[in-house]
């Protein structure tokens, strides 16, 4: 007995659903952009989700936003509380507090949504981060993607401006202690500040309008760039197609992965649920910003020990450790101790994160398109360069909190903040030099397994009474992975004049090009020359253990006589 089933597109259903599904298609197109995509390659490598986190945490940050806005009240009007909080029940307080305290104790679920919502953006800023980091350390900006690298710092900015606009918005003590700081780095821009004050304030602070400003820059400003910036770094990213990690098989010119539909897409929905269920285990069993124990803002009371976003922090611990510069200019006080640590710093971050792949590709001279990843050791300096920039960020962040230090560890806070003082500047320098040596070091490591094979912790005594370790060659899978990278770049001087004596009207900038690029590139380690392997591998032959007398599966034996992996 058999059966035969009849195609979709001939049942009656699906004739009924063609007729309009062509007239739509006939007019936008969309059925060959699906046919084009739908099988589109994606690799797989666990760095990769770290932008899926960023993602789908947005997506809890949209679907938890929504429900908390049937309830909060962007306003702060002066009403007395009268819900079931007994110690603050009567208390005067703005309607944003008080609907933010009922969301909390009277509307069922409120108290999880909002934990749930607080944790999502730290988790966004956070995997955003670590993202970018991915990004920067593995040359993922290089050309092509030099565009969706501005957008992502856009992303990160927007993001910075919508953490604390969300933080800012239950205007407890807490929340009103950050937006007095923003008032104060707002006053300090020289000339101007002030009218930017009273033009975000609606007057002398803290005013009556800035919560319900914050919240439609919150719910739907904020947002809908994101979503925008989003949207586009999706379809570059599908456009420029996805970048790989170096391995057998993948070239410049394909994508090593798997297909969209129905691989990709079903792994990405799965993880989808992964973020929002840690997500929501983090917020049933983790406190996050318990409003209640700070109680309503007043702007002459400071909470103690106040500390912002662990994403703001670092500006915070800028302004901590800053010199008290100001002066005064007729009627205008400069405050340098507020402008340079939080207004120039920020802006000088965002300039300089903007402008690195434009200017790495001007210093080497690489035009050409990148879509293998570098490992960070086979870019010494630009790795250097990043973990310099976490190094200022990691003591600037730490000053941040140089009270609760002091408080916690029984330390004198003036010795913290000048010890924050002098790591700022000398850290970053000794975590330049440190690191790219690291990378120099694990470059000579790699060409010495190409060159020697592995050690495979086998001891092995030769005739005349000697002893010996034996080697074997890497797999090639792994040996095919170090040496697919570039070889490091000639270094030549730059032309100061031409056959005739004429002197190179750009002599300077060649010059100073010259400089960076050697500066960029002298102390790399080139991989070893077809000969140099071809030579080596005659050598495992004469080995005290020849390779070939290894089991296929066997990869060395560590110091304590486990089996190692590659």
């Amino acid at each position: 007995m058999s059966t035969t089933s009849t195609p979709l597109k001939d049942t009656g259903v699906g004739k009924k659903a063609a007729g309009p599904v062509e007239w739509l298609d006939d007019r936008i197109g969309l059925a060959g952009l699906v046919r084009k995509n739908i099988r589109k390659v994606f690799p797989d490598h666990w760095s990769f989700l770290l932008g899926e986190i960023a993602l789908w945490s947005f997506v809890v940050l949209l679907l938890t936003g929504t429900f908390l806005t049937f309830w909060f009240q962007p306003s702060m009007a002066e009403v007395p509380y009268d819900g079931s909080y007994d110690p603050l029940r009567g208390l005067e307080m703005s309607q944003a507090y008080a609907s933010t305290l009922n969301i909390s104790f009277d509307i069922r679920g409120g108290l999880l949504v909002r934990q749930i919502h607080h944790w999502a953006a730290a988790l966004f800023m956070a995997a955003i981060i670590a993202h970018m980091l991915r990004v920067f350390f593995t040359g993922a900006y290089r050309k092509p993607r030099e565009l969706n690298w501005l957008i992502g710092i856009g992303l990160f900015a927007i993001g910075l401006i919508e953490g604390f606009a969300g933080y800012s918005l239950p205007d407890d003590l807490l929340s009103g202690t950050g937006l007095r700081f923003v008032d104060g780095l707002i006053r300090s821009i020289p000339v101007v500040g002030t009218y930017i004050e009273f033009f975000v304030f609606g007057g002398e602070f803290p005013g009556e309008l800035i919560i319900a400003r914050l919240y439609m820059a919150h719910i739907f400003l904020l947002p809908g760039l994101l979503l925008g910036l989003i949207a586009a770094h999706m379809v570059l990213l599908v456009y420029h197609k996805h970048t790989q990690w170096p391995g057998p098989g993948r070239t410049e010119k394909n994508v090593v992965g798997y297909p969209m539909l129905p691989v990709y897409a079903a792994k990405a929905g799965g993880f989808f649920f992964v973020v929002f269920g840690f997500t929501t285990l983090m917020a049933a069993t983790l406190q996050i910003n318990p409003i209640w124990a700070y109680g309503p803002y007043n702007p002459s009371e400071v909470t103690a020990g106040s500390q912002p976003d662990w994403y703001m922090g670092w500006v915070e611990g800028a302004v901590r450790i800053m010199p008290n510069w100001e002066f005064t200019i007729g009627p205008q006080t400069i405050s340098l101790n507020v402008f340079i640590p939080a207004v120039l710093l920020m802006g000088i971050l965002f300039t300089v994160l903007a402008i690195w792949p434009f200017f790495e590709s001007w210093v080497t001279g690489d035009k050409k398109e990148h879509h293998l990843l570098q490992r960070p050791r086979n870019a010494p300096t630009r790795t250097a360069f990043g973990v310099a920039g976490m190094t200022f960020y990691g003591v600037c962040w730490i000053a941040g909190g140089n009270d609760i230090i002091a408080l916690k560890f029984n330390l004198d806070i003036f010795t913290i903040t000048w010890m924050a003082r002098v790591l700022v500047f000398v850290g970053p320098v000794i975590a330049f030099i440190v690191t790219r040596r690291i990378c120099i070091s694990l470059q000579r490591k790699d060409n010495d397994a190409i060159l020697h094979g592995y050690e495979t912790g086998i001891i092995v005594r030769s005739a005349e009474g000697s002893y010996a370790e034996a080697h074997a060659p890497l797999p090639p899978e792994k040996a095919f992975a170090l040496t697919a990278r570039p070889r490091v770049p000639e270094l030549t001087a730059p032309v100061s004049e031409d056959e005739n004596g004429v002197a190179n009207p750009d002599g300077r900038k060649a010059r100073l090009r010259a400089w960076a690029k050697r500066f960029f590139y002298a102390h790399d380690v080139d991989k070893p020359t077809r000969f140099e392997v071809e030579d080596a591998a005659h050598h495992f032959h004469d080995d005290v253990y020849p390779p070939h007398d290894f089991p296929d599966d066997f990869s060395g034996v560590s110091e304590t006589g486990v089996p190692k992996q590659h």
